[in-house]
């Protein structure tokens, strides 16, 4: 499976606390973040006397720094009026609520992200809680590195979250906003978070995609201990399919990850194409019954570390949970109290190696 030629029409990036226009009336610019993805991109929608903000960057001093040079450089001298977050995740929601009072400005946002955010930024338990450690277990993680994880703690959110607005302006799927005398569609996915933003504009034919759709890498799509018997993975591609559907081929695509992209169409049939790919190589592994921690080479090649176990597992269940809902898994405690998942579809081989299932040629008859 060959990832798709996409084309990028940017190659510099703007450096952090400047803004380049990348569309009318649209400017993209990029906040670092501490981790192994090191930036994200916000984008500014000008709004007659005033911006749109789509995305905020991950909490703390050096982002707010970044955002008060954008304030006396990069606005033209106009406010921001209004916050919009395609999502719950930190990076992307992290200073929402400061820069909302710092603009006394609404944010907007669907109703499942925010309320999903305001109970986790109200979550202050640091010590892993159990149901959490029965998830790890019964996800096969060994002694030693479920050690490492309990060490690690829980509570992560409210550390990288401002604290957030009491209220919001609800965004529901196939409404429209009004930014700049241009009309802006909001079209909502699953899989990644639970009620995922991305806006399009068909004057434009720009879609800010958000992590929904990112082009050089995977978005992560995980069961947790929060939803521990959750099929995200299904809402992910109904999503993808959803897009292919109603987005046309030719939008300009602003993800909040990597570079500005065209391309869209090839990427979401790529990205069907790749966890389709994962799913019938962990059905097949499961010939002999394996746990999730088992599946992990098969799903990630390289080597992991006990936090990148932690995010991986919740990966791979969600991938097994799909082919669970499909009858293509079934799933047992096993005698460890870990969950073994088993391949029972009778039609695996012949889906697996097409080649070794297909009828001989026969010439077509002559009529």
């Amino acid at each position: 499976m060959d990832k798709p030629s996409l084309t990028y029409p940017f190659d510099d990036l703007p450096a952090p606390g400047t803004t380049r226009v990348i569309a009318p009336g649209i400017k993209w610019l990029q906040m670092p973040l501490p981790f192994a993805l090191d930036h994200i991109n916000l984008y500014l929608l000008e709004d007659g006397d005033g911006w749109v903000l789509v995305d905020t960057g991950i909490r703390g001093d050096k982002t707010r720094d970044f955002w008060l040079r954008i304030f006396d450089k990069e606005l033209d001298g106009k406010p921001i009026t209004r916050v919009i977050a395609t999502h719950m995740h930190p990076d992307h929601l992290g200073q929402a609520g400061w820069l909302c009072r710092h603009f006394n400005a609404p944010l907007l946002m669907s109703r499942t992200e925010y309320f999903y955010a305001r109970t986790f930024s109200n979550e202050n338990a640091r010590v892993l809680p159990p149901e959490a450690i029965l998830f790890y277990e019964r996800g096969g993680i060994p002694e030693p590195i479920l050690a490492e994880i309990k060490a690690r703690g829980w509570g992560g959110f409210s550390n990288n979250v401002e604290p957030m607005p009491v209220g919001y302006h609800r965004l529901i799927d196939d409404q429209v906003l009004t930014i700049g005398g241009r009309q802006w569609r909001v079209v909502t996915g699953s899989g990644h978070s639970p009620e995922h933003v991305c806006l399009y504009c068909d004057e434009l034919d720009v879609l800010i995609s958000g992590d929904q759709v990112l082009p050089r890498i995977t978005s992560n799509v995980s069961v947790n201990a929060n939803e521990p018997e959750e099929d995200p993975l299904s809402y992910w591609l109904d999503s993808h399919h959803k897009f292919l559907a109603l987005l046309p081929d030719t939008a300009f695509v602003l993800p909040s990850h990597n570079r500005p992209f065209y391309g869209l169409h090839a990427r979401l049939l790529y990205l069907i194409d790749h966890h389709e790919d994962r799913m019938l190589a962990c059905e097949e592994k499961c010939v002999t019954p394996q746990t999730a921690h088992d599946l992990l080479p098969v799903m990630f090649s390289r080597a992991l570390d006990s936090f990148q176990i932690m995010l991986a597992l919740g990966e791979c269940i969600a991938h097994l949970h799909c082919l669970m809902g499909r009858g293509r898994l079934e799933r047992f405690l096993d005698e460890e109290g870990r969950y073994r998942y088993r391949s029972i579809d009778p039609s695996l081989a012949q889906r697996a190696h097409p080649e070794q299932h297909e009828g001989p040629d026969v010439a077509p008859l002559m009529v």
